[in-house]
C-alpha cells in the first residue's frame, strides 16, 4: 500500500455534527473527497440539504439528520436515529460547539452556563456513547472531538469561562476515552483550532474588530486560518495514515499557543 492510499476512507461511514457549515462543512469536504459516505447532523435542515447538494455533487453517497446537539434529549434522538437508519459508523467527528456568550463569570446564571456545557461537552460525551458503540462492535473507528486552543490556554479580552472550561474537559475525555478504548480498536483524538475565519467569527470580528487586532497581533504567522486549513488534518486522523495515534490533542493555531 503507497503512502496516499492510507489516507483513503473508502467503504467507510463518517458522522460530523455540525458538518453543514464552518470547519464541520470543510472537515465533511475532505472526507468525501477521500471516498467516505457521509452522515451530517445539524440543526437547520436548509443548510444541511444544501451541504447535501453540494457535497454529493461527485457522486458521494450523503445524508444528514435534523437535530440540535446541544440539547441532551435531541442529541440522544439524532444520534439513535442515525444509528437506526445507517448501522455502525468508521468515524466520528464532534465539531458541535461554540462560546456564544462574553459575559463575567460572577454575572453568569446557571442556565446560561449549562447552556454552554451541554453545547460543547454533553453533545461529545453522548455521539461517543451512543455512534462510538458501534464502532465496538466492529473493533475499528477514528473519533475525532474538536476542542480549542482555549482549552489550553485562556483567551485575551473574553469573558466568562465556560467556554475555556468545556473545552478543556473534551480534552480530558478524549484521552480517557482513547485509553479506555485502545484495546478494542478504536482511536480517539483532538484537535485544537485557534482561530479561523469561520461566519461566527466573522460576525463576532465586526462586532469587536479591537479583538481581531488584538488575536491576530499574538499569532506568530501574522493571520487567522483559512478554514480549508483544517480538512487535511481531520482527514489524517480520520484515516489510516494515524493508525497509531490515540490520545493526542493537535494543535493548528499559526503558532498563537507558542509565546
Amino acid at each position: 500500500m503507497g503512502v496516499f492510499d492510507q489516507f483513503r476512507l473508502n467503504g467507510r461511514r463518517a458522522l460530523i455534527t455540525g458538518g453543514s457549515r464552518g470547519l464541520g462543512r470543510v472537515m465533511a469536504q475532505a472526507l468525501v473527497d477521500a471516498g467516505a459516505e457521509l452522515v451530517l447532523v445539524g440543526r437547520e435542515r436548509e443548510a444541511l440539504e444544501q451541504a447535501k447538494v453540494e457535497l454529493a455533487a461527485g457522486g458521494a453517497n450523503v445524508h444528514y439528520f435534523v437535530g440540535d446537539m446541544g440539547d441532551p434529549i435531541d442529541a440522544q434522538r439524532v444520534c439513535n436515529e442515525a444509528v437506526k437508519s445507517h448501522g455502525t459508523f468508521d468515524v466520528l467527528i464532534n465539531n458541535v460547539g461554540g462560546r456564544r456568550i462574553s459575559i463575567p463569570t460572577e454575572e453568569i446564571t446557571l442556565a446560561q452556563w449549562q447552556t454552554i456545557v451541554d453545547l460543547n461537552l454533553t453533545s461529545t460525551f453522548l455521539a461517543c456513547q451512543i455512534i462510538g458503540k458501534t464502532m465496538l462492535t466492529q473493533n475499528r473507528g477514528s473519533i475525532i472531538n474538536i476542542s480549542s486552543i482555549a482549552g489550553l490556554i485562556v483567551n485575551k479580552g473574553i469573558y466568562g469561562r465556560t467556554y475555556e472550561t468545556t473545552k478543556a474537559a473534551m480534552i480530558s475525555f478524549t484521552r480517557t476515552l482513547a485509553v479506555d478504548w485502545a484495546s478494542r480498536g478504536v482511536r480517539v483524538n483532538t484537535i485544537a483550532p485557534g482561530g479561523f475565519l469561520t461566519d461566527p467569527n466573522r460576525k463576532w470580528f465586526r462586532e469587536k474588530p479591537e479583538l481581531q487586532n488584538t488575536f491576530e497581533g499574538m499569532i506568530p504567522m501574522g493571520r487567522l486560518g483559512n478554514p480549508d486549513e483544517i480538512g487535511p488534518l481531520a482527514l489524517f486522523l480520520a484515516s489510516d495514515a494515524s493508525s497509531y495515534m490515540t490520545g493526542a490533542t493537535l494543535v493548528i493555531d499559526g503558532g498563537y499557543t507558542l509565546w
